[in-house]
């Protein structure tokens, strides 16, 4: 048996122990990394490690640790409140106005990440006070982030433009664009539906209020009856609330204007805040997202390994060798949006494309729809939990049960791997765009 199917085989057993034994993910997909990378790959320590996403690690707990200050101390319903009042009380409107804040940021150049790090805390904050479907909030934000991820002067877009100009192939910046925006917003439109948007209420009243709170998780049994914080949300703006949105301005400066490190940023603004709130400080150190930082790390230092080892390039040329163009474009779309789901989505576009020249060149397939296919396919799993964005949802969302919501999460990032591709395929690549 090969190295490449053994560590296949391994990842799929930390799934299902996972899942039948609830053990952590995280827990088993670092033991796993050790097993098949010391025993299989003949990788040391260094090399394992090599896989282990230290940004992703500050970014999760930064931006945690940041909003559990602003929690504590209530700035978060005072923003939340702020924002009904914008909306004039629409609860409704909501998921759009976040879905439509993320999608610009990204437009006008943010990185994805950066962007849901933003407004997820924010949207998630709103969704637990108003009764609104934590998975419904999430993926608004992150279709939002997606949908305007491909304009011409986004990231996404920029360097797969890039890649398409290197490669010396046919591209077209605005279809590329669109093809993201469309299918997102699509999406979007569908997860409104399902997940009860129709049904929220068009004005946001004190009975709305009452009900939300009844939703959400129970207090622990030694937290007080009333949360200062919370009960004096709509009273005004203290100091620390006062500092807190500064802090939070700051954050968004300091990653779009001086593209700044979002997790960098936030977990030194949060321990300046601490120096002079401590008493926020340590209650918010104590909520930060703990075991979805050991679940998300775990994974994808696994998925680190199987790139160092090989296992990705492995699958990638199986399929490229494959004589029939259609099917392969299909099967390329399909990896890269099942192994994005776990890894960098510009790294796998990097990758994919490059392995789709060789059919692409000989003209059977259409290079413009292609592309768009394979962007589209590799970024919009990005609701998965095991992502970057998906990733920071899960740690955002506040009063909720963590284990519940990472099962939802992960349902409908496996609906989103297993639907997204075909349709992008036939809408997209059997047209024969480009």
């Amino acid at each position: 048996m090969s190295p490449e199917l053994i560590s296949i085989i391994a990842l799929v057993a930390v799934f299902v122990l996972a899942t039948t034994r609830s053990v952590n993910m995280g827990a088993l997909s670092f033991a796993a990394a050790f097993g098949v990378g010391e025993l299989v790959a003949d990788l040391d320590a260094d090399g394992i490690f090599a896989g282990f996403p230290g940004d992703l690690f500050v970014v999760l707990v930064g931006v945690t640790y940041l909003f559990a200050l602003a929690r504590a101390n209530g700035t978060t319903e005072w923003l939340v409140h702020a924002a009904v009042r914008l909306v004039r009380g629409r609860v409704a409107l909501i998921p759009w106005v976040m879905f439509a804040i993320t999608g610009v940021l990204t437009a006008i150049g943010a990185v994805s990440p950066a962007a849901v790090a933003i407004v997820a805390p924010i949207a998630l904050s709103f969704a637990a006070r108003y009764g609104i479907s934590p998975l419904l909030m999430g993926a608004m934000v992150v279709h939002g982030a997606q949908g305007g991820g491909f304009s011409p002067i986004s990231i996404y877009g920029s360097i797969v433009n890039g890649i398409v100009e290197r490669e010396k192939l046919p591209g077209n910046e605005i279809t590329l664009f669109l093809a993201s925006l469309v299918v997102n917003l699509v999406i979007a439109a569908v997860v409104f539906v399902v997940c009860g948007g129709l049904k929220l209420p068009r004005h946001a009243t004190a009975t709305t209020t009452a009900t939300a709170t009844a939703t959400t998780e129970p207090r622990p049994a030694d937290a007080p009856a009333d949360d200062p914080a919370v009960e004096g949300a709509a009273s005004g703006l203290t100091p620390d609330r006062v500092a807190t949105l500064l802090a939070l301005v700051a954050l968004v400066v300091a990653v779009l204007v001086f593209d700044l490190d979002a997790g960098l940023a936030a977990i030194t603004l949060a321990a300046l805040l601490s120096l002079f709130w401590p008493k926020d400080g340590k209650k918010a150190a104590n909520e930060i997202s703990w075991p979805t930082v050991l679940l998300i790390c775990g994974v994808l230092t696994y998925i680190g390994v199987l790139q160092e080892m090989g296992t990705i390039d492995y699958a990638g040329r199986a399929v490229s060798d494959i004589g029939v163009p259609l099917l392969a474009a299909l099967l390329l779309c399909y990896i890269g949006a099942v192994i994005s789901a776990f890894a960098s989505s510009v790294g796998i576009m990097g990758a994919l494309i490059p392995l789709a020249v060789p059919f692409l060149a000989k003209g059977d397939i259409g290079a413009v729809g292609m592309v768009a296919a394979l962007s589209v396919s590799a970024t919009v799993v990005d609701v998965s939990p095991f992502s970057t964005n998906g990733a920071l949802v899960l740690a955002a969302a506040p009063d909720v049960d963590r284990d519940r919501f990472f099962r939802q999460l992960m349902v409908y990032g496996g609906v989103v791997v297993a639907t997204v591709p075909v349709v992008a395929w036939l809408a997209m690549v059997v047209p024969g765009l480009g």
